[in-house]
């Protein structure tokens, strides 16, 4: 029996702001009177909106109200009302994740949310769901290759690498087409980015300051250099100053050479051939940012791939490739559900061998990090060994009924299939007033944040979402 959702991607970025709306189909997989095993085996885009220039007050504020206005106004031209959706994601990206009232957006969108749209900002996460929705992930696994995949976007580009289909590692620059922006009407220089007025530095190029209108071949000279910088993260080669200057949070660790090298969002149209006389036609570097990029990277024998979606990979991303479905052997008690933004602390494969006492310790000092509230909602990450015997289930849930004695929530989460027994078990150990929710096939790590939704697939499954950040600035 298949069973049919509604899933909403909302992507607010530096230069502009789209939302899709995707129907997922879960389908039972198994036959007759097995355990159910419910699976995703559809996603569809039903509905594109228009692409939006980001509303801004200032340059360091985005115009909520007006961002509001535009969802609202789509949710209408789409006829999906806020009850349909299910899932999906809010993700505000690159510089409008530092805009002094980001939070303000998450407020005004609060209402057209639904019940279970997850608002999340991190870098890793916008590199992996913009890997996704740009068709790289697929094309990886497809061939069974390799592929480092770049987002260039209006004030980050978020870069993410795959292997046959699985995510290797990210990263985020400081290079985005929004980064110089110019006067609507005598092309004056309005804005400068603070990163790119030390490169400006560096090269010595007289022209590019605030109120200047700039020399276009000065222009082309900064845009060519940067280019170059961004050519550095997909070689192994020492990596410069300036680039490591323009990471914005972690680089890559040490990986070989990708056999493939994709773009996507907006300067991807550029970097792919897209000819355009008025070059700026977006008061901004954007399309001569594109145009170096494919110079430098014809120049350097490096041959990029197209791989499906540019413009929207990110948003699609959202919106169809977020969500993940909870293992069938799952239990859950009480009224709690949906969840939101419930921090996670991971126990490794070792812990969970520890003896009570010390177990119950190493939950209790984790838990601090948020503080000692018991109020405070947690989720305890595990990995669970396979085919544990019924002996090994109770050990396992009499340490967390100690370690996490006295709370009106206990979620956990398992990598492996465990869940429904071992939620049972629990509920037998604690007041019965406490609510439990202990879903499986689910990988976690510290410092992850999760999303849970009302159950689909009659009961038998829950719709997750794992973030890396909320909110990055």
């Amino acid at each position: 029996m298949k069973e049919e959702i509604i899933s909403v991607g909302i992507d607010i970025g530096t230069s502009t702001t789209q939302l899709v709306f995707a129907k997922i189909t879960l389908e039972n997989m198994s036959s007759g009177s097995r355990v159910p095993q419910i699976k995703i085996v559809n996603k569809e885009i039903f509905y594109r909106s228009k692409i939006h220039l980001t509303p801004l007050l200032s340059s360091t504020e985005v115009d909520a109200k007006k961002i509001k206005g535009i969802i609202s106004n789509e949710y209408k031209i789409s006829n999906v009302s806020i009850d349909e959706v299910k899932t999906g994601a809010v993700i505000i990206t690159g510089e409008t994740a530092r805009k002094e009232n980001a939070r303000e957006i998450l407020n005004e969108l609060s209402d057209l949310a639904g019940d279970f749209v997850v608002a999340t900002a991190g870098p890793d996460l916008e590199s992996v769901i913009a890997g996704k929705g740009s068709g790289a992930m697929f094309f990886s696994e497809k061939n069974n290759t390799s592929i480092c995949h770049l987002d260039v976007g209006g004030g980050t580009t978020n870069i993410s690498v795959f292997e046959c289909g699985e995510i290797l590692d990210t990263t985020c620059l400081d290079i985005g087409g929004r980064l110089i922006i110019f006067d609507e009407n005598s092309l004056r220089i309005k804005y400068i980015y603070e990163k790119y007025k030390k490169i400006i530095k560096k090269l010595e190029l007289k022209s590019l300051e605030v109120g200047n209108i700039p020399c276009e071949k000065e222009l082309i000279t900064l845009c060519k250099y940067i280019g170059g910088i961004l050519l550095e993260s997909v070689k192994i080669e020492k990596k410069s100053d300036i680039y490591n200057y323009l990471v914005t949070n972690k680089d890559f660790r040490e990986i070989n050479n990708c056999k493939h090298i994709s773009f996507s969002f907006v300067l991807a149209e550029y970097i792919y051939g897209k000819k355009e006389n008025d070059k700026f036609k977006y008061r901004d570097i954007g399309i001569i940012l594109g145009e170096q990029i494919k110079k430098v990277f014809e120049e350097n024998g490096v041959i990029v791939k197209e791989v499906g979606e540019t413009i929207g990979a990110t948003v699609i991303g959202a919106g169809s490739h977020t969500t993940e479905i909870s293992g069938s052997t799952i239990a859950y008690y009480g009224k709690c559900l949906p969840l939101k933004n419930i921090p996670v602390i991971k126990l490794s494969v070792e812990d969970e061998k520890d003896t009570t006492e010390i177990f119950k310790e190493k939950v209790k000092k984790k838990i601090e990090w948020f503080g000692d509230d018991k109020e405070q909602e947690i989720a305890l990450g595990l990995k669970g060994r396979k085919n544990m015997d019924f002996k090994e289930v109770i050990e396992l849930g009499n340490k967390i009924s100690e370690a996490l004695y006295g709370r009106k929530k206990i979620i956990i989460v398992i990598k492996n299939d465990l869940g429904k027994v071992l939620g049972q078990y629990i509920k037998t150990k604690v007041n019965s007033e406490v609510e439990i929710i202990c879903i499986d096939s689910i990988e976690v790590q510290d410092g992850d944040y999760i999303d849970i939704g009302e159950p689909l697939g009659n009961g038998h499954v829950l719709p997750v979402i794992v973030k890396t950040l909320v909110l990055d600035y």
